[in-house]
């Protein structure tokens, strides 16, 4: 049985997160995100997160290989079974080119696209509050995404991308990404 993967993509302060949980819960599916991944790993001392732990602690990035070694090791938990949304990876091409080989039991079943303009994205993350947003470091990540990030809607461009306008009511972009994603999973 082939295990089906869903893909959130689009900028940051775009929903991904919110709209993945929601659909996780609905669906039974197991709701990945790298980052808690990546620091489920360092807290919990695992070999993975050990070396992850000295690589960040040097203020380096963690490597492709070690990131899809982690995915490989949490796509085995029961809860990801019945598949899993994967929110916040892949970032970059040589990073979607590394999930194609992680196993013929994954099947990527779609890839939904987030879209929102730069000036919404901007005044969201600046209601949020966080300390790290303001305005310099979101259109800072806003240019990592279109750099990094974009091309992978041209990676996966086919049959089972889809667009989901994220301007909008929580519940009615929720409402459309059910509508839209339905035809995909069995």
């Amino acid at each position: 049985m082939s295990q089906g993967l869903i893909i959130f993509l689009g900028p940051p302060g775009a929903g991904k997160g919110t709209q993945a949980e929601k659909y996780s819960e609905l669906k039974s599916l197991a709701h990945i995100s790298t980052g808690v991944m990546l620091r489920d790993h360092v807290e919990n001392g695992t070999e993975l997160g050990i070396i992850a732990k000295d690589i960040l602690e040097r203020g380096d990035l963690v490597s492709d290989d070690l990131v899809i070694s982690m995915l490989q090791e949490r796509l085995k938990e029961e809860d990801a079974k019945k598949g899993a949304i994967l929110d916040g990876f892949p970032r970059t091409i040589p990073q979607a080119e590394s999930l194609q080989n992680i196993g013929e039991e994954i099947q990527i079943s779609s890839v939904v696209v987030f879209e929102v303009p730069e000036q919404i994205l901007i005044e969201r993350m600046l209601a949020r509050g966080r300390t790290d947003d303001n305005e310099e470091t979101i259109k800072q990540r806003f240019e990592v995404y279109e750099k990094e990030v974009a091309p992978l809607i041209s990676f996966y461009a086919g049959d089972n991308l889809i667009k989901i306008d994220g301007v909008g009511e929580e519940g009615d972009i929720y409402s459309d990404l059910t509508m839209k994603l339905e035809p995909y999973l069995k």
